[in-house]
């Protein structure tokens, strides 16, 4: 299997679709796309990962970021409070010409996320600044939770949040660095370590994202395959809706995958190299 090769490969316009998987790809792109598809590894198992292991050099792009591992606040990853438990000291302003943070513009309360929609509208808002700049990324939220059906997201809404929080922190005379935040700081990740070591951990985290009653009837990994595959359909149509307007090479890709189940792992963690997270889409669009 070919390695992504995200950077050096030849397009105008890619698409990113933030957590998502070749397989499940691979059985409905072609209700929205014509295209090439190959499954290609990536370079990370979370976005945190593959934006600092791609990203590693000076590059003009203009991208239209629904992830808020990836914004123009310029707070490396490693210093990212809330989300990211990483040790890359590594920032999307530092490498990207461009960033237009869409997952704050475009955010929605009810859903807890960014809607495709919002992706397609920053685009269109600023397509001046695609034409300057060489090329140009548009990265989806979806499939990745929550799933929009719901409309309860949780847990991307505490990354936001938190992003938030950090922002104003900075702006404190004192950054927010007392000794109490620092406590927090050395213990946060050791504590997050073993909750990541714990499958029941795993799952809790999905389970906000799920209705009881699916749960019940269904058990958690086809309830959650359900409504991913709904996530990543609704995003394929916006998707295509895009693509009908751009005039250049187009790739549909992803960032990393999603584990439901395998080999003990539900979610994404970083460097977790599992053919569930690692294998992704690439689409060389007709």
């Amino acid at each position: 299997m070919e390695d992504q090769h995200f950077l050096e490969s030849d397009w105008d316009y890619c698409l990113v679709l933030d957590a998502c998987r070749y397989d499940v790809f691979s059985e409905v792109y072609d209700d929205y796309l014509n295209g090439t598809l190959e499954k290609r590894w990536s370079t990370g198992s979370s976005t945190p990962e593959w934006a600092y292991r791609t990203f590693t050099d000076e590059h003009d792009l203009a991208y239209f970021s629904g992830n808020p591992f990836i914004n123009d606040l310029g707070i490396p990853l490693n210093e990212l409070k809330w989300g990211a438990s990483c040790d890359y000291e590594w920032s999307a302003s530092d490498h990207i010409s461009n960033v237009f943070d869409v997952w704050k513009t475009g955010w929605d309360d009810d859903l807890g996320t960014v809607p495709p929609d919002s992706l397609a509208k920053a685009f269109h808002d600023n397509r001046e600044a695609v034409e300057r700049a060489d090329r140009a990324v548009v990265h989806y939220m979806q499939p990745h939770a929550p799933y929009l059906s719901r409309g309860k997201g949780q847990k991307l809404k505490q990354i936001q949040k938190g992003i938030r929080k950090q922002e104003e922190a900075e702006k404190e005379p004192d950054g927010g660095n007392g000794a109490l935040s620092a406590l927090g700081d050395s213990i946060r990740p050791k504590v997050e370590t073993r909750l990541e070591e714990s499958e029941l951990a795993q799952k809790a985290g999905l389970w906000l994202e799920l209705d009881p009653a699916d749960l019940v009837k269904n058990g958690t990994r086809e309830a959650a395959m359900a409504l991913y595959e709904e996530n990543l359909r609704i995003a394929l149509e916006s998707v295509a809706d895009l693509i009908s307007e751009l005039d250049g090479n187009v790739v549909v890709t992803a960032d990393h995958g999603e584990a439901f189940g395998e080999e003990g792992v539900w979610e994404h963690h970083i460097e977790t190299y599992i053919p569930a997270l690692m294998e992704v889409p690439w689409l060389e669009v007709e």
